[in-house]
């Protein structure tokens, strides 16, 4: 069973921390731009467990099942990437959206050192 949380940013690099203190495979995906209608902020966080157990917000929900499915191919990878995710506006208003919007997620595989 997956754990799903909500947590502050603060508290999101507190359980990465702690999860890679324990022995866990961890990444961490930051939003790094925003363009348009977004619902997380440049700077807010997702920690993603090996196990897919996740804590934090990048997209308030709508993205954030690949976001975790991509963090699972990073920590086997150790390989970081851009992820880039949007909804122009012409096709937002085709599907009844009232805006489209864009993100870029930097996701980042930890390393303890």
């Amino acid at each position: 069973m997956t754990e799903t949380e909500t947590h502050s940013d603060d508290n999101v690099l507190a359980q990465a921390s702690a999860w890679a203190d324990a022995g866990h495979k961890v990444a961490l995906a930051t939003v790094i731009e925003t363009w348009g209608s977004a619902p997380r902020p440049v700077g807010s966080q997702l920690a993603i467990r090996e196990d897919a157990t996740f804590v934090g917000s990048v997209s308030g929900g709508c993205i954030e099942g690949d976001v975790v499915t991509r963090a699972l191919d990073a920590i086997q990878s150790e390989t970081p990437e851009v992820l880039e995710y949007g909804v122009a506006d012409a096709m937002a208003w085709e599907v009844g959206l009232a805006c489209g919007g864009k993100i870029r997620i930097y996701l980042e595989p930890l390393t303890v050192a």
